[in-house]
């Protein structure tokens, strides 16, 4: 949900004067901001964070997902951002349907995010067009299946 305090954030604000459409919703929770973005946005947001001098967000510390099965979108990746030269934190979310669990890579604007990426690859099934070496990264090479998904088998792969 939309608050105040978010179209008060600097972050948000100049997110949307750059472009309005790369912001699909903003929560505010807890003193976190949470920037929802489209999908085909992602490359341009993450690029323009990063470089932009007032914002500034270089280091990228991690990308989570979660499934929301049965649900629709039934995913949520976030990528949890930091701005070390303003003390600031930002969570870009994006959400994605079960039947395209696709995104664009970022390993071209936070070289970490390799294998971050690997890791939502291989537990959740995340596919990262533009990734370098997209492998699975902590599973065994010959395992069925994404074991984090909420509709894996509780006895394993069958």
């Amino acid at each position: 949900m939309e608050s105040q305090e978010a179209d008060k954030n600097p972050v948000v604000q100049r997110l949307r004067q750059w472009d309005a459409e790369a912001v699909s919703e903003v929560i505010e929770f807890r003193g976190e901001t949470t920037v929802v973005v489209p999908r085909a946005h992602l490359n341009r947001v993450s690029a323009y964070l990063a470089s932009e001098p007032f914002l500034y967000f270089a280091f990228l510390s991690d990308i989570t997902t979660v499934d929301r099965f049965p649900l629709e979108p039934r995913f949520e990746v976030n990528y949890h951002l930091l701005s070390i030269a303003r003390s600031d934190r930002l969570r870009l979310k994006v959400r994605l349907p079960g039947n395209d669990p696709t995104l664009p890579s970022v390993t071209s604007v936070w070289p970490t995010a390799n294998w971050h990426e690997r890791e939502n690859y291989d537990l959740f099934g995340i596919r990262f067009e533009g990734h370098p070496d997209l492998r699975r990264i902590l599973m065994p090479d010959d395992w069925e299946g994404y074991p984090l998904r909420k509709d894996y088998p509780v006895e394993g792969p069958r």
